[in-house]
């Protein structure tokens, strides 16, 4: 956990692993990866699995979306959860970024260029804390955020 910060951009400073790049994880990403989803690049691998040195992200509005889909019965995720997110922080030391006020205030000043609420905000996150976005939705192209496919 941020332990209650707002994740900042760097600004040239290097990052809690040594190298200066963050990445925030879209929700398919997440799921596709702990999954072996065969629709995740194998070319994403080896970032995913950190071997640079990167700061790994994800968001707890990608769990708030797991959780609404998976009620809806449209989201298969095996196990609990609490489980997954602990996993994805412990196990692979990705870090869980929480939702900041500055974040919101980024979310409604979006254009409006497609509907989905998670991933605008998802959007507004990566804006807000200098992150590359990994993600292969190509509505993301059409906001001001660096992307990674």
């Amino acid at each position: 956990m941020d332990g209650g910060r707002l994740l900042r951009p760097l600004e040239g400073v290097q990052g809690i692993y040594g190298v200066g790049v963050r990445y925030l994880l879209d929700t398919h990403v997440l799921l596709w990866w702990r999954q072996d989803d065969p629709r995740l690049p194998a070319r994403l691998n080896p970032l995913l699995e950190r071997r640079g040195g990167e700061e790994m992200i994800f968001s707890m509005v990608s769990l708030w979306e797991i959780a609404i889909k998976r009620s809806l019965g449209k989201l298969r995720l095996e196990g609990d959860l609490a489980e997954f997110a602990r996993d994805l922080e412990g196990k692979h030391r990705f870090r869980l970024l929480g939702l900041e006020t500055p974040q919101v205030v980024r979310l409604e000043r979006l254009p409006q260029h497609h509907g989905d609420f998670f991933d605008r905000m998802l959007i507004a996150q990566a804006i807000e804390i200098g992150a590359t976005a990994v993600t292969d939705d190509p509505h993301w192209k059409k906001y001001p955020v660096k992307l990674r496919w």
